[in-house]
C-alpha cells in the first residue's frame, strides 16, 4: 500500500522547508562575508556589471559581423574567471572554506529535490520509512524488539525446536513478503516470544518501505468503536485495516469479547483475505479449542484454513530474565 497523499504532501513540504531554510542561510552568509569583506561585494558587482555587457554584445545583431567579436568574448570569460579567482582567495584568505557561498544541500545526492534522474532518491526513501514507523505505532517497541536482540538463551527441548521453527518461519515470511500470500498466528503460553516475532516481522517490513499497522487487541476495538460514528474518522482507520500491507493484531483475547469485536474482527479478517493482505496474530490462548471457543465457528475456519498456526511454549521469559539479574 503506498503512502497517502497527506503523507506524501508532508514530505513534500519538508523539501520545500529544506530548500527554503538552506536558500535563507546563503543570504545570510552573503551579507556576513559582504560586511567582513568588502572587496567581495565589489568583485561581485563588478562581475554582474561585466556579465551584462557580455549579454549585450551577443544580443547586438551588428556585433555578429564584427571581426573581432570573438577575441572580445574571450577577453570577457578571461576577465570574469580572473574575478571568480580573486573572489576565493579572499575567502581563504580569511579562513572560509572557498565553497563557503556555494548553495549548501542536506542531501547532496538530489540537491533536496527528493530524486535522481526521475527515482526517488535515497533520503525521500528514509523518510518515507521515518512515516511508516510513526504509522505503525510501534517505532519505540522495534528499538528493542528486533532480530539483533533475538536469543535461543530461554528455550529448551520442546520449547526450543518450536521458536527455532517460528524464527524460521518469519524470515521466509519476510522474505518472500511480495511473492507469497501468508498469515500467521502465534499462540501459546505468556511471554515465550509471540509479540517479540511480530515485531520482528515488523521492523524489516518497515525498513523495506512497507506499510505496517500495529494494534493491541484492546486498542483495535476501542479505535473502531469511538471511531465508527465519525465517518471520516471510520473511513481512514477501515482503509488502513483492510489495505495496509501487513496488518499485527497483538494479545487478541485480551479484548472484552461481544459480538461487536466479533463482528469487527471476522470483517477484518474477511477483507484482508479478500485483498491477498498479510495478518500477523499473537495470542495467549495455549490451544486451537480455546480460540475456537473464544471466537464464532466461522471466524476460527477463516483463521485456521488461512493462517500458519505456531505454538510457542516455555517459562516466562521475563520472569526468566528477572532471576537472572
Amino acid at each position: 500500500m503506498p503512502l497517502t497523499n497527506q503523507q506524501y504532501n508532508f514530505i513534500s513540504r519538508t523539501y520545500e522547508k529544506r530548500r527554503a531554510e538552506n536558500d535563507h542561510q546563503l543570504v545570510q552568509r552573503k551579507a556576513e562575508i559582504y560586511q567582513k569583506i568588502p572587496e567581495f561585494q565589489e568583485l561581485d558587482q563588478q562581475i554582474i556589471a561585466t556579465s551584462m555587457e557580455h549579454a549585450r554584445i551577443l544580443l547586438d545583431p551588428q556585433s555578429g559581423r564584427q571581426p573581432s567579436q570573438k577575441d572580445l568574448l574571450d577577453a570577457f570569460h578571461q576577465k570574469l574567471e580572473h574575478m571568480r579567482s580573486l573572489k576565493i582567495q579572499l575567502l581563504t584568505d580569511a579562513g572560509y572554506p572557498k565553497d563557503y557561498l556555494e548553495p549548501h544541500y542536506t542531501c547532496e545526492i538530489c540537491r533536496d529535490t527528493g530524486y535522481v534522474d526521475g527515482k526517488k532518491c535515497s533520503c525521500f526513501r528514509r523518510l518515507e520509512v521515518e512515516l511508516l514507523y510513526d504509522a505503525s505505532q510501534i517505532r519505540d517497541l522495534l528499538e528493542t524488539n528486533n532480530f539483533s536482540h533475538l536469543s535461543y538463551d530461554y528455550y529448551q527441548g520442546d520449547d526450543l525446536e518450536r521458536f527455532q521453527l517460528a524464527v524460521a518461519t518469519c524470515k521466509n515470511f519476510i522474505n518472500n513478503f511480495d511473492s507469497d500470500y501468508r498469515n500467521l498466528l502465534f499462540y501459546g503460553t505468556v511471554g515465550t516470544g509471540k509479540s517479540f516475532l511480530s515485531d520482528c516481522v515488523a521492523k524489516e517490513l518497515i525498513d523495506q518501505g512497507k506499510f505496517v499497522i500495529y494494534f493491541s487487541a484492546i486498542r483495535l476495538f476501542e479505535n473502531i468503536s469511538s471511531k465508527m460514528y465519525t465517518k471520516e474518522l471510520s473511513d481512514q482507520l477501515l482503509d488502513a485495516l483492510y489495505h495496509s500491507d501487513l496488518l499485527i493484531i497483538d494479545d487478541l483475547g485480551t479484548e472484552y469479547a461481544t459480538e461487536f469485536t466479533k463482528s469487527h474482527l471476522f470483517n477484518i479478517v474477511n477483507e484482508r483475505m479478500c485483498n491477498r493482505k498479510a495478518v500477523i496474530i499473537s495470542t495467549n490462548f495455549t490451544t486451537l479449542d480455546e480460540i475456537r471457543s473464544h471466537y464464532s465457528d466461522r471466524i476460527f475456519s477463516r483463521v485456521f484454513k488461512n493462517y500458519e498456526m505456531l505454538k510457542l511454549t516455555g517459562t516466562d521469559i521475563r520472569i526468566q530474565q528477572r532471576r537472572n539479574s
